[in-house]
């Protein structure tokens, strides 16, 4: 079974939440496309409706909405998502990943949609950005190498 980074954006405070999703809960985001909407329930968000917006694979290449399936394709692209060019007119055959949820991806982007009866913050486990523990730990180091 797959094991998805579900991010979830909150679009009232501008926050992204990380979710583990994992085992039986990968069933319900797999064969979902770019767009589809999602219950909250099955994924620990009771109440929560989600918009699945995107994601990418464990190589970084990105979902496109306008690419049907679940693989990677060669597409000559000219802009949007997975290529920006930095002169109009600039082409460019890009690798990116159809619009289908697979068990491929690593990470998932969804968008909540309607909210439920509790705040996101009290359902979604709260843990520290890596900048902050980075930032302490260089503080301990500093501290210690001057004793």
């Amino acid at each position: 079974m797959a094991d998805f980074k579900l991010v979830v954006s909150d679009p009232k405070t501008t926050k992204a939440y990380n979710l583990d999703v994992t085992g039986p809960k990968t069933a319900k985001l797999i064969g979902k496309t770019i767009g589809a909407e999602v219950d909250g329930e099955a994924i620990g968000l009771p109440g929560y409706t989600l918009v699945i917006t995107g994601g990418s694979d464990k190589d970084g290449i990105p979902m496109r909405k306008d690419l049907p399936g679940q693989g990677r394709r060669r597409i000559l692209v000219a802009g949007g998502i997975g290529y920006h060019p930095k002169s109009d007119g600039m082409r460019k055959r890009k690798t990116l990943r159809g619009n289908e949820v697979s068990g491929d991806l690593v990470q998932v982007n969804a968008v909540i949609k309607a909210y439920g009866p509790k705040p996101i913050e009290e359902l979604v486990p709260k843990t520290e950005g890596a900048g902050k523990k980075k930032k302490e730990e260089k503080k301990k180091a500093a501290a210690e190498a001057k004793k």
